[in-house]
């Protein structure tokens, strides 16, 4: 029982260590959660100020078509010929119109 009393450290040196150990979770969280998702959500709200007439566009749900008018919160997409809708700006996906664009560049340079 003696040996098990002496290898106990000090109250205050085990608590600082754990303060520490908490300080480090929460550094991690922030910077691997918390600081990717601002860094996101400030690359699409850029994307959408960046939105011009006469872009190929892709929706959340899929739908493939070109910028007709920009209003400040809404699009009209053409899909077809003289068949127009209209989105919400943040139903425009910014990954997969981006790689659309991407080909529709490549495909143009070739």
């Amino acid at each position: 029982m003696l040996t098990i009393l002496l290898q106990a450290t000090p109250g205050g040196a085990n608590l600082y260590s754990n303060f520490l150990f908490i300080g480090l979770i929460i550094l991690v969280f922030y910077f691997f959660m918390v600081r990717p998702q601002q860094k996101k959500a400030k690359d699409q709200k850029k994307f959408r100020e960046e939105l011009k007439r006469g872009m190929n566009v892709v929706t959340i749900g899929g739908l493939h078509g070109r910028l007709l008018s920009i209003d400040d919160d809404t699009v009209w997409i053409e899909v077809d010929k003289g068949i127009k809708l209209k989105f919400d700006k943040v139903a425009i996906a910014v990954e997969a119109t981006s790689r659309v664009n991407a080909n529709t560049e490549s495909t143009t340079n070739a």
